[in-house]
């Protein structure tokens, strides 16, 4: 299975209740965390089938539990790192083709930086991120039913920052387990040849990279 990101191209609307029963601001934000049926920015459609039963096994073991955490920023794995958790998913409902979500913003240091940026009038947009296969199907490619997600909702502010291939490199990986871990095949030595490249071969080591990237998916 491959490690599948998708940024809404909708922003979410930032909730903010003054004070709860302990006189604390509470922060939430809201709006269409995923969409069915629709071709999105990266070629991939959900159907609604595939989406319907993978958001009613995610909200019952991990909404309703309590459990549904997403972070701040663009995580490179399928994985929930709870150092980095900014938001806990309290809700997830259809919505017709869309996936409406409503999340509060948590006291952890990530969770902070979240909240300085909605008090500063930051606009903020989510993307989900889980594992799947993919079909190619005419221009578009379909999500398979095997599809499981990671979290309903990362807090992200541009998708294409810092580049769209580093962040892409990490779809492109086969995440399998072994020995009950998810781990990732082929993909350190690639991050590894970016990051150590010299400024003046960089682009060329991008190149060839994205050439096996490519050859890959």
């Amino acid at each position: 299975m491959k490690l599948i990101s998708e940024f809404n191209d909708y922003s979410v609307s930032p909730i903010i209740v003054e004070e709860n029963e302990k006189g604390q601001k509470e922060y939430f934000i809201e709006g269409i965390f995923m969409q069915s049926e629709i071709k999105n920015r990266n070629g991939r459609i959900y159907p609604k089938e595939v989406m319907e039963k993978e958001v009613k096994r995610y909200v019952k073991e991990f909404v309703e539990k309590d459990r549904a955490f997403g972070e701040l920023g663009h995580p490179d794995g399928p994985t929930i790192n709870l150092d980095k958790v900014s938001h806990l998913i309290t809700k997830l409902e259809e919505d017709g083709n869309n996936y409406v979500g409503r999340a509060k913003i948590l006291s952890t240091p990530n969770g902070q930086i979240v909240r300085n940026l909605i008090d500063d009038g930051a606009k903020l947009g989510v993307s989900s991120r889980g594992l799947g296969s993919l079909e190619q199907k005419g221009g578009s490619q379909y999500v398979k039913d095997d599809f499981q997600l990671a979290t309903a909702g990362d807090i992200v502010a541009d998708p294409s920052a810092p580049e769209a291939f580093v962040n892409g490199i990490m779809e492109g990986t086969e995440w399998v387990y072994e020995n009950g871990l998810l781990t990732a095949r082929q993909i350190d030595e690639m991050q590894t040849e970016i990051r150590s490249a010299k400024s003046t071969k960089l682009e060329e080591v991008k190149l060839n990279q994205w050439k096996r990237f490519v050859e890959n998916l």
